[in-house]
């Protein structure tokens, strides 16, 4: 088998095996929590590191822009977006608190928090979902097996049942799209 065939064989088989653990309730209540938020004017921030933090631009960029359907702008934060915050308050204060001091500085009650993280321990994202808790946010978390010390503070966990850091990420690609579009449906009465 080649191994373009053999690695389109590994993601389906994980496709598969993720659609196996019936995920659709837990995505449907991420999705109608963050539709809430948002219809009440309440941010969702979202968070990662590497290609997570890619993934967290991606999925701001699908809510602020349009996926879709023709709507409003939706009020979405990468807060791995900003280099000049990353880097002010990394040098100064350490990269573990950079998620969780910007949820200080735009986090509210009501809103909600969306962390990635391919392992679930990621230092900086556990943090920042431990502030949104205290600020009264509702949080949900994309990680792969097991979701690692987030599996705790996620009031929605989707749980890729692989640790393997490439196959999660092409995995959380479908389940942020997928929620891109329910939360989307949810907002404007369109089928996502």
């Amino acid at each position: 088998m080649a191994f373009l065939d053999r690695w389109l064989a590994e993601a389906e088989a994980l496709l598969a095996a993720t659609r196996a653990l019936a995920l659709d309730p837990v995505l449907e209540a991420a999705a109608a929590d963050t539709a809430r938020a948002l219809a009440a004017g309440r941010p969702l921030l979202v968070c990662g590191n590497g290609g997570s933090a890619a993934d967290a631009q991606h999925i701001v960029g699908e809510l602020v822009g349009r996926f879709l359907a023709e709507r409003r702008a939706l009020r979405a934060i990468c807060l791995s977006s900003n280099p000049a915050v990353l880097t002010a308050w990394s040098n100064d204060y350490g990269y573990d608190s950079v998620f969780s001091r910007q949820v200080e500085a735009y986090g509210e009650p009501g809103g909600v928090l969306l962390g990635l993280s391919t392992s679930g321990n990621s230092r900086n994202v556990v943090l920042a979902l431990e502030a949104a808790r205290a600020r009264g946010m509702r949080t949900i978390g994309l990680t792969g097996e097991g979701g690692g010390a987030m599996r705790p503070l996620c009031d929605h966990l989707l749980a890729v049942p692989s640790r393997f850091t490439p196959a999660v990420q092409q995995v959380h690609l479908c389940l942020y799209h997928c929620f891109c579009a329910r939360v989307e449906a949810m907002l404007t009465g369109a089928e996502g």
